[in-house]
């Protein structure tokens, strides 16, 4: 089996990792975006699975898009069996689908057809979903439409947050893909469409959604800390002179308690109990704007909320 692998993200690395050490086939090439400036100089930095397609000494494409004609003619000289793609971040055109005398197969993180799009892992935390998994399908040109070879469930555990649930899943999604390639190639699993009710999409994440609105219930507010973790956080407003300071909520927990939608409780070494529309979240881990990480009682030691401090949404 010769195989073109295409991705981008640190989702990706786990299945690349398996396809180059399963003997499932041979990677070829791997295609991935191009470098990005990052950090405040703008240094172009590779991508992840550049990276580590450099450590396993693989050769690599980035095509800006990967609709160009030169590009696609490049594959199509790679003469591939089957294409493997995981997190690339670009629709592929169907001309390039069809390239691969076996298609091309995606790792998405979802239930499918619940979730397609940019942000499976964050929207299934941040609706309080019970379950999620990883679902390999046979691409389309849509946007994750493709018939399904297989799934994968996983519990979504009251301790994930995306990061640690984004890990569970990549390595999931790559054992998944070693056992079905195989099963695929020989004709033993075929394609079947995906419901054509029921799907929901999962939009890209932007940092205006980590901003809380207190008036939600508390339980939605603790879905969505936990969704936005690491980024873009989950964040409230301190009153402050001249202007309000951002306050970052790294870990809270539901509490059975009464209070004003946005107001302090209490505040002690316990934790800083602030009012919901529905409950109450005890805040236990927290960062003020250009400070370190604290918990709750170093916090209150440089930054005391008395009673009635109102966060500002």
């Amino acid at each position: 089996m010769r195989i073109v692998f295409m991705g981008t993200a640190e989702l990706s690395c786990a299945s690349l990792e398996k396809l180059v050490g399963g003997g499932v086939g041979s990677v070829v090439a791997v295609v991935t975006q191009p470098d990005k400036p990052k950090g405040r100089d703008l240094h172009l930095t590779p991508s992840p699975v550049k990276v580590l397609a450099g450590r396993l000494k693989l050769p690599v494409l980035q095509p800006l898009k990967a609709r160009d004609e030169n590009f696609i003619g490049q594959v199509r000289e790679l003469r591939p069996d089957l294409m493997v793609v995981v997190a690339y971040g670009q629709i592929l055109p169907q001309r390039l689908l069809d390239v691969p005398s076996y298609g091309c197969l995606n790792i998405h993180t979802s239930l499918l057809p619940k979730y397609r799009g940019a942000a499976p892992i964050q929207w299934a935390i941040a609706e309080g979903e019970p379950e999620t998994g990883v679902t390999i399908m046979k691409m389309d040109a849509g946007l994750d439409t493709g018939p399904v070879l297989a799934l994968r469930r996983t519990p979504i555990l009251a301790t994930d947050d995306s990061q640690t649930l984004h890990d569970r899943l990549a390595q999931l999604g790559a054992d998944l893909l070693a056992e079905t390639i195989p099963l695929y190639v020989a004709g033993k699993i075929p394609p079947q469409p995906q419901p054509a009710t029921s799907s929901t999409y999962a939009a890209k994440i932007t940092k205006e959604d980590g901003r809380i609105d207190w008036h939600w219930p508390a339980a939605k507010i603790w879905n969505r800390l936990r969704a936005f973790t690491p980024w873009p956080g989950a964040f409230t407003f301190l009153p402050g002179d001249p202007k309000p300071q951002l306050l970052k909520i790294w870990k809270a927990e539901v509490l059975d308690k009464t209070a004003p939608a946005g107001r302090v409780f209490s505040a002690d070494k316990t934790g800083i109990v602030v009012g919901c529309g529905q409950a109450a979240l005890r805040i236990l881990e927290l960062q003020r704007e250009g400070g370190k990480r604290l918990r709750v009682d170093p916090f209150l030691a440089g930054c005391p909320l008395p009673p009635g401090t109102e966060f500002l949404g």
